[in-house]
């Protein structure tokens, strides 16, 4: 997916992206508080990046999928990785740069991370420190450990990933953009050329995931932010095409080992963090 065509979108505002030649010390943090939908541009950093939104939703798009984090969760991007940062309105979102050296070992590609307690409470800590943190003593032993908690964090599977195909990109942005539409795949083989089953292939191999597995996750990632703007469940679950609020609710559970009220509960005391 061309990164820079879904961020210049006409609803969304535009997200500055700060210029530092070096980070002061090795964890750098960034608080911003966005009461509109905004998106930066591509862009890439030197730096091991963790976007995490006390209240509102994140999206970052890379030229390899698209991942998603409320608040229970964050987004560890690599560095020299060329993304693009969109958040929801009314998002807070505490970023901590971190020097490669101190957090080695990572892909080339995003990971969404769940954000325990401990975590969430240990970056709160963290954004009271003073920018060159004395990096001896105490302070120097809990960036540590911070460290050590995001190191450890468990992935979670809030992440789309792109077909490499053009044609396929295409309907997978037509499809995030109306997540309740049908699949059509008849309609897709045709105007394409190919028999279904082609496709389905083609599919298969360059997301390694189904057309449906595809259409329900990103069905399913499109429904947080409406579940954090405090709509019901039966209207978004009608909203991203479910014929049943049941459906909607088992589906959920499915891929975040919780039901919708069991997320919103989590997300109330996530927003502590403000």
């Amino acid at each position: 997916m061309d990164i820079a065509e879904t961020t210049k979108r006409r609803d969304l505002a535009s997200r500055p992206v700060p210029v530092l030649a070096r980070l002061p010390r090795p964890v750098y943090a960034r608080a911003e508080q966005m009461q509109r939908k905004a998106a930066t541009v591509a862009h890439a950093h030197d730096w091991v990046q963790f976007s995490y939104a006390s209240r509102g939703v994140l999206q970052v798009q890379t030229h390899q999928g698209l991942f998603i984090a409320p608040p229970q969760w964050a987004i560890l991007i690599p560095p020299h990785c060329v993304h693009s940062v969109v958040n929801a309105p009314h998002t807070e979102i505490r970023s901590l740069y971190i020097e490669t050296g101190a957090m080695p070992a990572l892909g080339t590609d995003c990971v969404v991370l769940e954000v325990s307690d401990l975590l969430r409470e240990m970056i709160r800590h963290f954004a009271t420190l003073p920018v060159e943190y004395a990096q001896e003593g105490a302070e120097g032993r809990f960036v540590q450990a911070l460290l050590d908690q995001i190191h450890a964090a468990p992935p979670a599977a809030l992440r789309l990933p792109w077909p490499e195909d053009e044609r396929l990109r295409a309907w997978c942005r037509h499809l995030l953009d109306v997540p309740e539409a049908p699949l059509q795949l008849g309609a897709w083989s045709q105007a394409l050329g190919v028999s279904e089953r082609t496709l389905g292939r083609l599919f298969q191999k360059q997301t390694q995931m189904s057309f449906r597995q595809w259409r329900q996750r990103a069905r399913l990632l499109a429904a947080l932010p409406q579940l954090q703007d405090q709509q019901s469940v039966t209207e978004v679950a009608l909203a991203c095409g479910y014929d049943s609020t049941s459906a909607f609710i088992a589906a959920f559970r499915q891929l975040f080992g919780r039901t919708p009220g069991q997320f919103l509960r989590t997300r109330a005391a996530a927003t502590s963090l403000s």
